[in-house]
């Protein structure tokens, strides 16, 4: 590092420090979790702004100190993405564990996949109407830039999916080593858990009706693993307004403002579709005799929370705990719906964001998007392709690129669209929380295990339980 950058480094990190002692004090005054990690989101919009305005984007001083910043920020999200497999294998099992009842697992299970594809295959429908009737379609963005760094890694991306047929991406599903797929070494790591993972359960109800001491010493095992890996989250969750503020101020230091506002068009239109698809939800819940309003409400807390943090699978913790305290869906179903929702028909992630991109870039190779062929294809394509998303960050791109990919689109549009990705990801990953959330009051209800006056009472949070030790 320069002498030149030295002093402006060191300021942008002792800023940076006396936030985070900020949001310290907070906690210790004893402030929500939820208002500290606002207070965090806008601790980073202010911190991001004042180093492009005052450092300069890209400036070496800038770079040196955002390095630094992402041990907080990165660190985070790496620990968030530690705990994806553990919190999809012990939720899972333990929703069959859990269980007294196993006539219902088969219809909960049916349910909840019904209600995560139906509503994917929607949000593709809302995602290409979006482009279609606002003039997107075909849209080139002047001021957009590809950057040559993301662009190699979407390029490797797509090397991963371009030769697979639609019975390959089946296959894929399959874990042939669970070993493997537990450490995430591939794209469709989170699905080949999900699957294993049923597989055990089922396997433990046949255990129990042969040897009840086995499956006994079973249970207790994974409600022993269950309580560690929870404990596991509540320590890092924890953490989540340190890393949103880190997080936050590194989009704000490196955006190109340009780019946002030559793109601020597709931001608007992203979050229009993002809305209807709420209000699709609140339908939903009418259907299931729910108040809408009650339930928007009580899944506050794990929406902020999405939206802030970016990660459906960091939110899985409080999604499970606001399902069973707030809402009163029965265990198994919440952590069946929570679970699956992880990599599994992903209303924004999975269902909006491809289906757009794929509407814009269409008009461009001579695609008619009007045309039924386009459309039907377009949605069976994003049904299809949301199986194996996973929950974290990078899971939008993966879920284009598949669909890009198998309709013979080309992929510049993702690396053009990345300087307002992580704007528009806040709203997509809410949005993929409450489709879990939805699907499981759904499933709940239909077996006749919503408890509805949990439902019902304003006093059944999970802020003062889950939240407290946050």
């Amino acid at each position: 590092m320069s002498a030149e950058a030295a002093v402006p480094t060191f300021i942008i990190l002792g800023a940076f420090v006396a936030l985070l002692a900020a949001l310290k004090f907070l906690k210790s005054k004893g402030v929500a979790f939820t208002p500290r990690v606002f207070a965090a989101l806008g601790m980073g919009v202010v911190l991001g702004i004042g180093i492009q305005l005052g450092a300069g984007r890209g400036t070496e001083a800038a770079t040196v100190a955002l390095d630094w910043m992402s041990i907080v920020g990165q660190g985070y999200i790496g620990l968030l993405k530690m705990l994806v497999m553990p919190l999809v294998f012990v939720a899972i099992v333990g929703a069959f564990t859990r269980t007294e009842d196993t006539l219902n697992l088969g219809r909960i299970g049916a349910i909840v996949l019904a209600v995560l594809l139906g509503t994917v295959a929607i949000s593709a429908l809302v995602g290409w109407a979006s482009v279609a009737f606002t003039g997107l379609a075909g849209a080139s963005f002047a001021n957009g830039s590809v950057d040559a760094a993301k662009m190699d890694i979407l390029q490797g991306r797509q090397e991963q999916v371009a030769n697979l047929t639609l019975p390959q991406e089946i296959l894929s599903f399959i874990p042939t080593n669970v070993f493997a797929d537990l450490a995430g070494t591939r794209s469709t790591s989170t699905i080949a858990v999900v699957i294993f993972s049923a597989i055990v359960g089922i396997a433990y109800l046949k255990l129990r009706d042969k040897d009840s001491d086995q499956a006994t010493f079973f249970k207790q095992l994974i409600d022993s693993l269950y309580g560690i890996v929870m404990r596991i989250v509540s320590m890092v969750l924890g953490l989540a307004p340190y890393g949103v503020m880190a997080l936050i101020a590194h989009v704000m230091a490196t955006s190109d403002y340009n780019a946002i506002l030559d793109l601020g068009k597709f931001v608007l239109v992203s979050y229009a579709a993002i809305a209807f698809m709420f209000a699709v939800h609140c339908l939903i819940l009418l259907a299931n005799r729910t108040n809408p309003f009650m339930y928007l409400k009580k899944a506050f807390p794990v929406l902020s929370f999405a939206f802030v943090a970016r990660t459906s699978a960091g939110a899985l913790p409080l999604n499970i705990e606001t399902q069973t305290r707030a809402l009163g869906v029965d265990p198994a179903t919440a952590n069946f719906s929570g679970s699956f929702g992880l990599s599994i028909g992903q209303n924004g992630c999975a269902g909006i964001y491809p289906a757009m991109l794929a509407t814009i870039i269409a008009p461009t190779v001579g695609i008619d998007v009007f045309s039924p062929t386009f459309i039907i294809g377009l949605i069976a394509v994003v049904v299809i392709s949301s199986f194996g998303v996973a929950g974290v960050g990078g899971g939008a791109t993966f879920a284009s690129l598949i669909v890009l990919g198998t309709m013979g689109l080309p992929i510049e549009i993702v690396g053009l669209l990345a300087s307002v990705e992580p704007l528009i990801d806040m709203g997509r990953t809410a949005l993929n929380v409450s489709d879990s959330m939805v699907a499981g009051v759904t499933a709940s209800n239909a077996v006749g295990k919503l408890d509805r006056e949990t439902f019902s009472d304003p006093e059944a949070r999970v802020s003062s339980s889950a939240q407290a030790e946050l």
